[in-house]
This record gives C-alpha cells, structure tokens and sequence, in this order.
C-alpha cells in the first residue's frame, strides 16, 4: 500500500507542479499548486475541500508522487499546461478541441503575399489568427482581395529579377486586381503601404486606418486628382462597410482578453474573446469534459492557458467573471462590476450560454437520456434534494360546490408521464367542501397501499396548493412514518411559489426554469386528470338525479338504465321493448310517459 504520510513529508510549501502515477507507473494526474504541500495534502485528508467520489478513486489508484519546484503561480500554471497536452493523463480534463485551426500568413518575402494556412512554420512570415472558422477566415481573406491590389503568383520578385525584364504581367493585372509589381509597375514601397495597413486591421486598428484614408482623400481632392480619390473613397467605405460587421466596444480598451464560463455536473463552456483598439478581432468557445468535479476556477484557469497560447495573445489586462487564485506582476485579473468593460464580459457571457444551449440541444438529440440525466441533476440541485427525483407524484384535489370531491395523483418517472400509475381517489370519509381534509385522506390511503404492497416511494411529492394542503399532506406522511424517507413540497397558484414543510416563507424559482417547468406540468396534468374524472362522476351524478325524478325508478334503477344506454340521450330514445331488457313493464311505462311529455 502506498505511504502517503511519508511521501508528503518530503513535499515543500513552494509553488510547482504535481503528477500522480499508478502501480504500473502510468502518469494519471497533473496539477498545479500555490502550496505544493498543501494542495496534495488536500488529496489524503477527508475533511479535505476535494474529497469526492471521482477523487477517492484517483486516490486509490496513487502509488507515486513526484512534483517539480517553480518559482510562480503562474508559472505551474504554464507548465502544467505543457505537460498535461503532452501527456495527456487520464484523470485529466481535457479542451474538446483538437482540430488545427486556420491562420492567415504575411509571406516574408518582397512584395509579400497573403495566404492563409494550418501549419506555422518559422520561417519570418507573420501569422495572424488563429480563426474559429475557414467561413470566417476566408470572408476576411476575401475582404482583403476586394479592397487592395495585391499579387496572387509565386514569382520570385527579387529587384535583380524585375529589372532584368524576366516576367510579365498576368490577367490579374489586365483585370485589375494586381498593380503589376513584376514589371515594376507598382513600387515596393506603395505595395508595402498596403501590407501594413492590413496588419493594422487584421490587429483591429481600424479607426487609424480610416483616418489615414480620410486625409489622403482630402488631400488629392485638393490637388484636383479626382480619380484617385475616387478609388480611396472606394477603399474607405469597404472599410466602414467591414469594421460594421465586427463588434465595437470602447476605443479606449486597447488590448483585453474576455473570459467567461458556464458548466454543469459533466461538461463546462468557456468562450473567449479578444479585443483590440476597441474591436472584438477573435472570439471562440471551447468544451471541457470534468474528470474530478473540478471547480469552475480551475476549468477556468486551464482555459484561460489553452487560449492565451493559441491565440499568442499578450494583453496585460484579463477580464474574468470571478476573482482567480492567480497573481502575476505582468497581467492584471479584472472583475468589472460596471461600464465598458461590465458589457464585454456580458457578451462573452452571452456567446459561452449560447453555444452550450446548442451543444445540449445536439446531444439529447443523440442520446434523449442526457436530457434526463441533465433535468433530474437540475431539479435534484433547485429543489435541495437528497437524490435524484427519478419518481415524482402530485396531489390534486375537485369538487362542485362541496359536492363530488375527487383527488387525482399523477406520476412522473425519469421526467416523463407514466399513465399507467395515475389514480384516481373517490373521498370516503369528509363531508362538504373541506379541501385539507381531502388531500389528508388521499396522500394517506395512497402511501398506506404502497406500504401494504411494497412498492417503491417517490423521491418527491409535489402538493397543489399552498401551506394549509402541505400541512395536511405532511399530517399523513407522518402518520405513516415515511415523512423522514421522501420530500414533500407544495405549489400555489398565484405566483407559482413553492413551500417546504416547516418554512415560513416561499421560494420562488426562475420562470423560465426548466425545474419549475417540470413542476407545472406535473400540477397541470393533475388537475387536467381530476377535473375529467371529477366531470363524470358528477354528470353521472346529475342525471341519475334526473331518473330519479320518474315514479318507481330509485338510485339502483337509474344506475342500472345508464350502465345500459350510456347516456340519458339513449333511454328517451329507447321505445318500450328495450327498456324491459333492463326495467320491469311498470318502470318502462313511468320512462315512456315522463319523456313523452318533453316532446311536441
């Protein structure tokens, strides 16, 4: 068995990294620490704030622990990172992104071109990029061809070359989408010019490119050369036209990165976006599957890595939605609470919740037992559960001016109606309009049959109704001893708030919460349930009543005549022989003259 109390002496309280390997020297764990000795302490200690399931089984599994010294938090973070791509080690969360993405390449040549790739190779070239998307990239690729005049060839455009009369120009040129550099029609210096304003787009500055622009338009309008302002005229309002595609925030943020992060038991989101000279350049969001229930800081903390290196993002400033464990003299961690900045994190927010809707959305439709899983966890987690509600019941109650009282319980198992388990209740022992009394007897002789046969209990039972139905409910779990094994809730109507036994106040869930939805249409089908059976009892009721009214036919006869007909409508229409299949000559007679006189 592995010695971890002797292992643990030997680890400083320093910052550095830690990794975790089997009994068959497997590498199984990476992780990072402020305080080495802390943070794997953390592992052995029960009382500790990582003990969980998935951790106790990491745990079992450990049989060597070697950790290596640094000297920030921030690097560990660094190296961590490293390792864990390199590695990559099964306990380990890993980015769901393993695709190369797209960059757009400034050649490092004369006369550059502009190409875009998968692969970087270091070979002086500028990469900008990468793009979330080839439909992205190729829409500013595409851009850049319609507002500047460069050249698409592979022609070796060195100056000895050109003035030696070696090439000649191409139909790029004859259709005007290249200003003929071979031929030296077009001076290294103005095609340079193009080059760098593109830089300074692709890097957001597009404001300074429009104002560079504006004066160039003004001064050749002022030396009468209208056809080459004409063509800036042209350039600029391209320009216009494509920084109004991109998002504008404040120009004074310069250079930012925004982060923010949804997830749930299995899965989080994070999206990033970049932000320079006051335009949103790049954004994407990523999927992270959790290992060990890791905490939304820590998925955080990985993303914001992963991102940084990919995007060789410098931004001194970092926009998060909570505060980091992370300190580093070179970056500063910002938790706006209002104005410019407050915007950009809510949009980041806005993308991360969009696109972890859509993921959702794709995944149960692929496996519909994501989605359950997926609202069980939610409602278990909204309404404070012990486990998760796989069988719910609901409690309804109807009368007609305190006559036929009925109660309907209707079930739901793994978030879906089971018909086949609906009841109904015919109340035996209240008399008049008492609804407490009413939910009392159903909740008791329902989970007194289930006892009796000993059938499985819901996880929660939802009472319509507000504290006085919820009294009466608990009165009845208790009499039974089962209040302490199941939860029991109650929903009024007005405002949809929910009561717990024993608590003075309400809670109220989100509208558009997907528990409270579950809730309502529990109640809702309910009631639907009641009133139908509680409509028939109670025609059933009337028109027995209106049988009655005939001399000789009591409460059996009538029951008998409707059992037969099916309906009131049936017996007037029934001539005498039909009646004496059920009544005597007498009672056929009394019938046929009663209805007789309705007629005209």
């Amino acid at each position: 068995m592995f010695d971890y109390k002797s292992a643990l002496k030997k680890i400083p309280h320093k910052p550095g990294v830690y990794q975790y390997y089997d009994k068959h020297e497997e590498l199984i764990y990476i992780g990072k620490a402020k305080d080495l000795k802390n943070r794997v302490s953390s592992y052995f200690n029960h009382d500790g704030y990582r003990v969980n399931a998935k951790t106790r089984v990491l745990v079992s599994k450990i049989n060597r622990i070697t950790f290596t010294i640094v000297d920030t938090e921030i690097d560990a973070w660094l190296l961590e990172n490293s390792l864990i791509k390199k590695h990559q080690p099964k306990y380990n969360v890993m980015l769901k992104d393993d695709k190369t993405y797209p960059w757009i390449v400034i050649k490092n040549e004369r006369f550059p071109r502009i190409q875009w790739t998968r692969r970087i190779v270091k070979d002086g070239s500028k990469y900008l990029g990468p793009y979330p998307s080839v439909g992205m990239m190729h829409s500013i690729l595409g851009f850049i061809k319609e507002t500047y005049q460069l050249r698409t060839c592979n022609l070796p455009l060195s100056e000895p070359n050109i003035k030696a009369g070696k090439f000649r120009v191409c139909l790029e040129y004859q259709i005007g989408n290249c200003k003929g550099p071979c031929e030296n029609f077009q001076k290294e210096e103005d095609y340079l010019q193009s080059i760098e304003e593109i830089k300074d787009i692709l890097s957001g500055k597009i404001g300074t490119v429009l104002r560079t622009l504006k004066e160039q338009i003004l001064e050749e309008s002022a030396h009468l050369n209208f056809e080459a302002a004409h063509r800036l005229q042209r350039k600029y309002e391209l320009l216009e036209k494509y920084q109004s595609k991109s998002t504008i925030v404040n120009s004074s943020i310069t250079e930012v990165d925004v982060f923010s992060i949804a997830s749930d038991d299995k899965i989080a989101f994070v999206n990033y976006l970049k932000v320079m000279h006051g335009t949103v350049i790049q954004t994407q969001t990523i999927e992270i599957k959790k290992k060990l229930d890791e905490t939304d800081e820590e998925l955080l903390s990985i993303a914001i890595t992963e991102f940084r290196d990919r995007f060789q993002s410098e931004s001194k400033e970092i926009i998060v939605p909570f505060e980091l464990e992370l300190e580093d003299e070179n970056v500063k961690f910002t938790v706006p609470k209002q104005g410019e900045k407050k915007k950009l994190l809510e949009l980041s927010q806005k993308n991360v919740l969009f696109f972890r809707k859509d993921k959702i959305e794709q995944y149960e439709k692929l496996n519909p037992e994501f989605r359950t899983e997926r609202l069980l966890t939610q409602m278990q987690k909204d309404l404070h559960l012990k486990e998760l509600p796989r069988h719910i019941e609901c409690f309804d109650n109807s009368n007609f001016q305190g006559k036929y009282p009925v109660s309907a319980i209707v079930v739901f198992k793994d978030a879906k109606p089971s018909k086949k388990d609906y009841r109904h209740f015919n109340v035996k022992t209240v008399e008049g309009p008492n609804d407490f009394a009413t939910m009392e007897e159903a909740v008791y002789r329902r989970y007194k049959r289930l006892l009796e046969e000993k059938q499985d209990l819901p996880q929660l039972i939802i009472i319509d109704g507000g504290k006085g139905q919820l009294s009466s409910a608990v009165k009845s779990l208790k009499k039974l001893e089962i209040f302490d094994k199941l939860t029991v809730i109650g929903i009024a109507k007005r405002l949809e708030e929910l009561y717990y036994p024993g608590d003075q106040y309400p809670i109220y869930l989100d509208k558009k919460s997907e528990t409270l939805k579950i809730i309502q249409q529990l109640r809702d089908e309910a009631h639907r349930f009641g009133i139908t059976f509680h409509r028939k009892k109670r025609d059933q009721g009337t028109l027995k009543t209106e049988l009655e009214l005939i001399e000789g036919i009591g409460k059996t006869s009538a029951q008998k005549l409707l059992s037969h007909f099916r309906s009131v409508k049936k017996i007037k229409e029934a001539d005498e022989k039909a009646l004496l299949t059920v009544v005597n000559k007498k009672q056929a007679q009394a019938i046929l003259n009663f209805y007789q006189k309705e007629k005209p």
